[in-house]
């Protein structure tokens, strides 16, 4: 086994770490708070909106059994890259879109799949991702308040906020 870590941010943290552990390869999921200033921030001081932090799910897969691009594919589909510090009626900074990359690998990969799922966009006449792709280091990852870790899981009919465009990642891009 070969695991690696990936760190995604599409709006509320629930509906997104949900849709992660479902993947075959995902090995473990976390939510948490990155890309802010602080050291250990609550989720009601993230709320406020002062401390710069995005809520973001933290991914460690399994690359013989699913690759960083399929979950960047998820990412992509799961909300709308293209809503500035929203998604839906989430509003705020900690809703922004983000991925916090862990190598040069990953960055590129990012690009690449940035490039085409604007491409993808753009036959649907739809805006510019303003998604932000920052390095995980010096963007510390720190993990919510135990109730927050698999909600969804503890609360099946609880609240997930994930807008999409209904633009499909082209699968033929997808590196399996």
């Amino acid at each position: 086994m070969s695991a690696h870590t990936a760190y995604f941010a599409t709006g509320c943290f629930w509906g997104a770490e949900r849709r992660f552990w479902k993947l075959d390869g995902v090995i473990q999921t976390s939510v948490g708070y990155m890309g802010g200033s602080i050291e250990n921030p609550s989720y009601e001081l993230v709320c406020t909106g002062t401390t710069g932090h995005t809520e973001a799910v933290k991914v460690i897969f399994d690359s013989s059994k699913i690759t960083y691009s399929r979950l960047l594919k998820e990412f992509w589909e799961m909300h709308d890259p293209t809503s500035f510090d929203r998604q839906g009626n989430d509003i705020g900074s900690q809703y922004r879109s983000a991925i916090f990359t862990t190598s040069i690998e990953q960055d590129d990969e990012v690009q690449k799949s940035m490039a085409i799922y604007q491409a993808e966009l753009d036959k649907n006449s739809i805006g510019t991702i303003v998604t932000q792709v920052l390095p995980a280091d010096g963007n510390e990852y720190f993990e919510a308040e135990e109730y927050h870790q698999r909600y969804l899981e503890k609360n099946p009919n609880g609240y997930d906020c994930h807008s999409s465009t209904g633009v499909a990642f082209p699968d033929s891009m997808v590196i399996a």
